[in-house]
């Protein structure tokens, strides 16, 4: 079949592209995704979230090289294989991101990129549930197809890690996603009415209704082109190949993984790299592949001594209580992700924004749900934001069906240390703080025998695992820059007709989960692609510490 515009991947940038490309009639558009329906309990329920993205059914099951600075480690690198892409395998947390990351990508290249450039979009995308309940709702969209809620915070412990943090002398915060991102206060989800709301359900599937979009479901293998000119994807499906042609454009949006293998297979990257595997050169783009960038976290876990923690849930009885009431009622604990408090940081004088992330979790636990603590406890997924560290994803050989080389090559600067070094020690002094007197146990990790440099740099070594946050691989920059992929309009530099629209255009990761951005970035994508002027920027001046230059703590 043929359209005017073919998308490859369903996931959070290719939902939002696919509804915004087909929603005024006047173009076709296909959509090639690989996974299969989001239609199961275990994706749709937000508790349930450790499920999918262990499940071979769901998941890529992608793993990195082993980590030359993390003991040789292989980390897992979960990316969704199914309709809505990660968005229906992610722990749902929304985080837009600080404004200075945006005015970042503008700095490094990405012009019309800035955070008064997005932020119309973040506006345009969102509708924003909370706007009785703290925040300015000047800052936030109300009637855009996400839906962006938070959770009940019924649990003593959420209300209790964020006094801690103000009794630690750290600022609070009403919104994170608004005007002040800095401080302690609600985390926010992508739930509605007791549902994951990924991008398959906000945007994919009503646009689907339309009679100008199209699922097609296949591996794709490649793009074709001719010419210079992208003209279409080579897919597989039930063992035959075939192309699916674009008469205008291809746009891959299959993850910060999978789109630049799928550049590569098709002649566009390193020339060295593609002839190490005998494929002929359409495009010498060094940067294809480069500039992979993730953040790490540790769990920092405090056992408690009232039982009022998840962990009296965690048995079959429980569980089985629990999935009863999402099932028919779409209530009670399975019907929140559980991330319901939050903080961004600075690490320490002279950090001008944040760049320390927690994530607070009444229960100590890992997100593949096998590592449950003895008894009670409570943790804080910590981690720095904004690592130099980067890494690569490579070809491993040119046939499509096998799994690309990943080394995100983490820790590899001593500005990783120093700041995951901050990320534990900040963590155990927010859990020493007088607001956990009547819930503070033992610590169960690190323990109370890691003090030194020594001992917390070999507790992370052995214990920090990716927050699921890969990116960067086709980084936006000017069209004269050598190491750029893509153009400000997310045009592959030196293709004709071809785009690249999803997390791997960062150029550089943003302050959070990425979620939210890479939809964000599908909905500003499409306008670039219909020639449509873009929505105008907002002035909007976000707030900075004051005291930014000196310690607030």
């Amino acid at each position: 079949m043929d359209a005017d515009f073919v998308i490859v991947g369903s996931g959070s940038a290719g939902s939002a592209l696919a509804a915004r490309l087909s929603e005024d009639g006047a173009h076709s558009v296909a959509v090639v995704e690989y996974g299969g329906t989001d239609a199961r309990p275990l994706i749709q329920m937000p508790a349930a979230l450790s499920y999918p993205m262990n499940m071979a059914r769901y998941d890529w099951g992608f793993a990195s090289e082993p980590e030359p600075h993390l003991g040789g480690r292989r980390l897992a690198t979960p990316r969704g294989k199914v309709i809505g892409g990660s968005s229906s395998i992610n722990g749902m947390v929304y985080v837009r991101g600080h404004a200075a990351d945006f005015d970042t990508w503008a700095d490094m290249g990405a012009a019309g990129w800035a955070y008064a450039d997005v932020l119309p979009y973040f506006k345009r995308m969102e509708n924003w549930h909370e706007g009785g309940h703290g925040g300015d709702p000047a800052w936030r969209g109300t009637d855009g197809p996400l839906h962006v809620t938070r959770g009940p915070r019924t649990n003593p412990l959420f209300g209790a890690f964020v006094e801690a943090g103000r009794q630690a002398g750290f600022e609070l915060t009403a919104d994170y996603n608004g005007e002040k991102q800095e401080g302690f206060g609600p985390m926010e989800q992508t739930v509605w009415k007791g549902r994951r709301w990924s991008t398959a359900n906000a945007y994919l599937k009503p646009a689907l209704k339309r009679p100008n979009l199209t699922l097609i479901r296949g591996l794709a293998r490649r793009i074709v082109i001719k010419d210079g000119r992208a003209t279409g994807v080579e897919v597989e499906r039930g063992g035959r190949v075939s192309v699916v042609r674009a008469r205008r454009e291809v746009v891959l949006a299959a993850s910060s993984i999978n789109s630049p293998k799928l550049l590569m297979l098709s002649g566009i990257g390193p020339a060295a790299h593609l002839a190490e595997h005998g494929i002929p050169v359409v495009a010498d783009r060094r940067g294809v592949g480069a500039n992979l960038q993730d953040h790490l976290e540790v769990y920092v876990q405090q056992a408690s001594t009232q039982p009022i923690t998840l962990y009296r849930h965690w048995n079959l009885f429980g569980k089985a209580w629990a999935g009863a009431q999402w099932l028919f009622f779409k209530t009670g604990l399975g019907a929140s992700n559980q991330f319901e408090s939050a903080a961004f940081v600075r690490s320490a004088a002279g950090v001008r924004y944040p760049d320390i992330q927690f994530h607070f979790l009444p229960m100590a636990v890992r997100y593949d749900g096998k590592a449950a603590a003895e008894g009670h406890g409570f943790q804080a997924h910590v981690g720095p934001m904004r690592s130099p560290s980067r890494g690569a994803v490579t070809l491993k050989s040119a046939d499509p069906h096998e799994a690309p080389r990943i080394l995100f090559n983490y820790m590899s600067r001593e500005e990783d240390w120093r700041d995951f070094r901050a990320c534990v020690r900040i963590a155990r002094g927010i859990f020493a703080q007088p607001a956990f007197d009547s819930y503070r146990g033992k610590e169960i990790q690190p323990g109370t025998a890691v003090r030194s440099d020594d001992e917390i740099d070999g507790f992370i070594r052995a214990h920090a695992e990716s927050a699921f946050h890969p990116c960067g691989t086709c980084r936006m920059g000017r069209a004269d820059d050598p190491g750029a992929v893509v153009d400000p309009e997310c045009r592959v530099i030196g293709v004709d007709g071809l785009r690249v629209v999803d997390s791997s255009i960062f150029p550089q990761i943003t302050n959070g989960n990425i979620n939210a951005p890479s939809i964000m970035v599908g909905e500003k994508a499409a306008d670039h692609i219909l020639g449509r002027t873009p929505l105008a920027p907002v002035d909007a001046a976000p707030w900075i510490n004051p005291r930014w230059e000196t310690s607030d703590r």
